[in-house]
């Protein structure tokens, strides 16, 4: 059931949103400029730079919303999906699916790319993960047995997920599920999941061209992200549409980040698995996510979308 005419929210218009796009881009270029300067991501900068940029479209929001007021004060925090957390049991039940739902669609994309062959994992030794740990800093330093190891840093997905992962998500969340999605929202729900995913993606060339992610520093790089980020941008943002809030975005985007290395834990000593194909946002990653965007959409879960929130009370009126 699609409830557009309950949303009484107002249609942000086509400057602010290109606007928004123009001066988020902007900022991420600018806060990335240093390890173009620099020493790329070997820079000893990169460990600030990166999770900075992540609230670049925060600000964006932030200026959009100050200068170019497309929604009234008194509606800016509903408009974003920011508060109320109306109807809360929503909220809640959405924030979990997001959470775990997406962690499981990361589990998924790894058995894809383990049944297509782009990646050889090891389940029992952990041999990749103990060839990683070899080449680091702590060397022979005696660690606890692998699979303990393993067992604690796959336990540990969920809180990483909602905290320090969700607190960088929302820099980003609140820009492209918070603001974007819904004000693209206007030209219909694809066009509003894959133009803020294609933003999205195209957003991390700053940092995608310096070899992030894919190694590669090429145009070639920065499809592969914007490809990745479409996939993964329709689940958030069917997340968005169907609880009304950016909070279940913000945790699945926060699942996201804290299960990208799962392949490192698991794959096997010896072989390389090619990011574009074996990870999160790589190939495996695309069809995980097709695969659950064909099951939302046979249940008819794109159709769901109810207000932002629960509209506040109407104020009585004046006196005569």
């Amino acid at each position: 059931m699609t409830d557009h005419s309950t949303d009484r929210m107002p249609e942000v218009g086509l400057a602010a949103i290109i606007g928004y796009i123009v001066i988020a881009m902007g900022l991420a270029w600018l806060v990335a400029l240093p390890l173009w300067l620099g020493d790329g991501l070997a820079s000893p900068l990169a460990g600030l730079v990166l999770p900075v940029m992540m609230y670049t479209p925060a600000v964006a929001v932030l200026f959009v919303m100050l200068v170019l007021r497309p929604v009234p004060r008194g509606q800016r925090l509903r408009f974003l999906g920011i508060w109320p957390l109306r109807p809360v049991k929503r909220v809640i039940w959405m924030s979990v699916i997001g959470l775990f739902g997406t962690i499981a669609v990361v589990v998924l994309s790894l058995a894809i790319a383990a049944l297509c062959g782009w990646i050889t994992l090891d389940l029992v030794t952990f041999s990749g993960f103990a060839e990683v740990l070899e080449a680091g800093p702590g060397g022979a330093v005696a660690l606890p047995p692998l699979g303990i190891l393993v067992t604690a840093q796959l336990l540990a997905l969920p809180v990483a997920a909602v905290t320090v992962n969700a607190v960088a998500a929302f820099g980003e969340e609140i820009g492209w599920r918070g603001f974007l999605v819904p004000a693209l929202r206007r030209y219909g729900t694809w066009p509003a999941l894959l133009i803020s995913g294609a933003v999205w993606g195209l957003w991390h060339a700053p940092i995608i061209l310096l070899g992030h992610n894919f190694g590669r520093t090429d145009i070639t790089g920065v499809l592969l992200m914007t490809a990745g980020c479409l996939a993964w941008g329709v689940l958030l943002g069917w997340l968005r549409l169907r609880s009304g809030s950016v909070w279940p975005a913000v945790f699945a985007h926060g699942a996201v980040n804290a299960a990208a290395g799962l392949p490192t834990l698991l794959y096997a000593a010896g072989t390389r698995p090619d990011p574009a194909l074996a990870f999160t946002l790589g190939a495996s990653g695309w069809i995980a996510c097709a695969l659950v965007t064909v099951v939302l959409l046979l249940t008819g879960q794109f159709g769901r979308q109810p207000a932002l929130a629960a509209p506040a009370a109407p104020r009585s009126a004046p006196p005569a």
